[in-house]
């Protein structure tokens, strides 16, 4: 027949899975550090370089908690922040980010393969689906075992007095005021937000990558790469989860609303006192962020794992 086919007929078949399936059989420990620490350190520096877009898209969330009215948009509050608080103000929390960038993005990305292929042993598959499952997985994982660290880090986002004491002064208060447990608010929807994240991000960017080798001539490398990469749909998902997630975190700072008492909570009370496109509050500012990151982040990390010898994502 006429029908076109792919330009790369050799594209993982069932031998090539074969061998991609004893990853974690033929991991080294040297291996293994470089796997998961390529991932961090990507992740930490696209996070140093957005950094400034995070502290603005808190305090857009946060703004007019538990009433309707006009809001002061992204460039308005960067204004009052360099007017107010000086430049160094668009870094607050900057510490805690980068440590939180190391641990949540090497495992967020590190554990996607080692998933997928586990996957593929088990159920035989490598499919969308898998891919899909085994981001959330990832996702999710990472952000449960790091949620501490983003809390303090939006704390200290909010609140230009608390650099003052420096980030372990702050987590010494938050446990003694607020109990242990404090470290953990907000974790549900930052789950969520975290598996939908990982998902959208690294799901699509892995399929997009397929299916561009094995129908165009793009090979693996800087341009296929940067054409793989969403951020768009990734940001239409997460921003309302992203929202929640920051309002359970700040609820001491929000006292006039009363107490959410989970996320879904959360997520009605917000509608119903600042209606539904409150849920997009920080939006803009999510976008600006996430598609440099995501950018910068999976650029980075196949070169480093070029570099070091490591097979692409």
């Amino acid at each position: 027949m006429g029908s076109s086919s792919p330009r790369n007929s050799s594209i993982p078949g069932p031998e090539t899975l074969k061998g991609k399936q004893i990853w974690m059989e033929s991991a080294t420990p040297s291996k293994i550090f470089w796997h998961f620490g390529t991932s961090g350190l990507s992740v930490a520096i696209a996070t140093g370089i957005t950094h400034p877009l995070d502290v603005l898209k808190v305090r857009l969330q946060m703004q007019l908690v538990g009433q309707r009215g006009p809001l002061t948009g992204m460039g308005g509050l960067f204004v009052q922040a360099l007017k107010n608080e000086g430049p160094r103000s668009l870094y607050l929390g900057l510490t805690p980010a980068l440590t939180r960038s190391v641990l949540y993005g090497g495992l967020r990305l590190g554990l996607y393969e080692p998933s997928k292929y586990a996957c593929d042993w088990a159920f035989g598959s490598t499919n969308v689906l898998v891919k899909i499952a085994s981001g959330a997985f990832a996702g999710s994982v990472a952000t449960a075992l790091t949620n501490p660290i983003e809390v303090l880090k939006v704390r200290l986002q909010m609140n230009p007095n608390a650099r003052q004491g420096g980030p372990m002064i702050e987590v010494r208060r938050i446990v003694s005021e607020e109990g242990i447990g404090a470290l953990w608010k907000g974790v549900g929807p930052a789950m969520a937000r975290a598996a939908a994240l990982t998902a959208s991000q690294l799901a699509t960017y892995d399929e997009s990558k397929r299916i561009l080798i094995r129908w165009t001539p793009l090979e693996e490398g800087f341009q296929l790469h940067l054409i793989a990469i969403a951020g768009i749909m990734s940001t239409l998902i997460t921003a309302p989860m992203d929202m929640i997630k920051t309002r359970l975190m700040l609820q001491r700072e929000s006292k006039q609303v009363g107490s959410y008492r989970n996320g879904f909570h959360c997520g009605y009370q917000v509608m119903l006192t600042e209606g539904p496109r409150a849920l997009y509050k920080g939006g803009f500012a999510t976008f600006a962020r996430l598609g440099p990151q995501t950018t910068i982040t999976f650029i980075l990390c196949e070169k480093l794992r070029k570099l070091v010898g490591l097979d692409a994502i």
